[in-house]
């Protein structure tokens, strides 16, 4: 029972529970992003640009097979038949993704910052004591008595 107990201490750490909800909330968010990207913001940039699908824009870098059947201004049915190419339109897509997927990241972990935020450590009280005056006082009497 070694390594079973060592595996049940190992998995019943709040830490890994919590890295393991954090992992399958991030795949789901991941999922939206990638669905927010693609069917809401791309076709808006699209239309900006004058209509252009960003999923279509590569640069065809092999030849077509032999027994090709698909349409060749297509990058999906090109990289279904394996033609070689850079899908540059694809690439620019995934950018957009990760630049609102980060975002939103920043934005939670500010919001969370604010919400676990330390509390601000007050300056220390200044020293009770004699005041400027009090102790300009002592000095011209000290140096009285002296001279």
């Amino acid at each position: 029972m070694g390594m079973l107990g060592e595996f049940k201490t190992f998995i019943a750490r709040g830490n890994v529970l919590d890295l393991a909800v954090g992992v399958i909330i991030g795949a789901a968010f991941g999922k939206v992003v990638t669905s927010l990207t693609e069917s809401v913001i791309m076709p808006v940039v699209g239309f900006v640009s004058g209509g252009k699908d960003f999923t279509n824009l590569f640069i065809q870098l092999g030849d077509l097979p032999a027994d090709f059947k698909g349409d060749a201004a297509s990058y999906a049915d090109l990289k279904a038949a394996g033609v070689a190419m850079i899908g540059y339109g694809d690439f620019i897509t995934q950018i957009v993704n990760f630049v609102i997927l980060a975002f939103v990241v920043f934005l939670i972990v500010k919001g969370a910052n604010k919400v676990i935020a330390k509390p601000v450590e007050e300056a220390p009280a200044a020293p009770v004591g004699p005041s400027e005056i009090e102790l300009l006082a002592e000095i011209r009497d000290a140096l009285k008595a002296k001279g």
